[in-house]
């Protein structure tokens, strides 16, 4: 059976509403006998929770199967001294580095969200004290760049443009933690103990899923939900392997693949 690695956000739901037959389909994905793991870039919550919130809508995962950014976060800057622009919720997931107001060695941008407490985070005084860290010497890393999410009252502005314009200002470029860094995808593959063509990618970003995964060696599912736009997708030249209504057409699908 096949390595799977599914997006969570835009695929599995869009704001907390579950996606027409999805949780079928992880079911069904399971009693296959596939190998699942879901890699996530969501920023605002911890693991646990985030594993809490996907069961209360009908899904039967568990914390040791999601892969997230504040997780890679961790293991890349363990024992570095860190300014962190993130949500609070997820201060407690950046275990074993440092983390400090000025004198940094590494700057850590989070992700964004519709909440008050984004326009807190990436308040000018705060990019500001980034931008002097980056200029004293720190290096720049975000748990991703996406541009924008999708939510269920349409697209919503993320972390990639703070991102961006701190790159700009400071003439350095991002190390990218979560998605579609090879690294994040490597992880993926070793907690599965799969090789990169025994696995699948299962996505709606263009992207950060489809792109990112094609550049590891992993074929690729692209699915017409979520952040998928008919018009980027023509634009973009990344071609998936299959390309898919939604995760509720998987099971069969890759049943004919055997």
């Amino acid at each position: 059976m096949a390595a799977i690695l599914i997006d969570i956000d835009g695929v599995l739901h869009v704001s907390n509403e579950p996606i027409p037959g999805a949780t079928g389909a992880v079911r069904r994905l399971r009693e296959s006998g596939h190998r699942l793991r879901f890699l996530t870039n969501n920023t605002t919550c911890p693991r646990a929770r985030l594993a809490e919130a996907l069961r209360a809508i009908g899904f039967d995962i568990g914390e040791e199967e999601l892969q997230t950014t504040p997780r890679a976060a961790a293991r890349a800057l363990a024992g570095r001294r860190v300014l962190a622009l993130t949500m609070s919720a997820i201060v407690e997931e950046l275990e074993g580095m440092e983390l400090v107001g000025e004198g940094a060695d590494a700057v850590l941008l989070g992700g964004a969200d519709e909440t008050e407490e984004t326009g807190r985070v990436f308040s000018y005084m705060n990019l500001a004290r980034a931008f002097a860290e980056l200029e004293a010497g720190a290096e720049l890393y975000c748990l991703h760049k996406n541009r924008w999410w999708q939510t269920k009252h349409g697209p919503l502005l993320d972390a990639g443009a703070f991102v961006a314009g701190l790159e700009y200002a400071a003439g350095t470029h991002a190390t990218t933690l979560g998605k579609p860094s090879s690294a994040f995808f490597a992880a993926a593959l070793e907690a599965l103990d799969s090789d990169p063509g025994q696995a699948w990618m299962v996505g709606d970003d263009i992207e950060s899923d489809i792109r990112g995964a094609q550049l590891h060696g992993i074929p690729t599912v692209l699915l017409r939900t979520g952040k998928f736009r008919p018009d980027t997708f023509d634009r973009s030249g990344v071609r998936p392997t299959v390309l898919l209504s939604s995760i509720a057409d998987l099971p069969e699908w890759l049943a004919t693949q055997r």
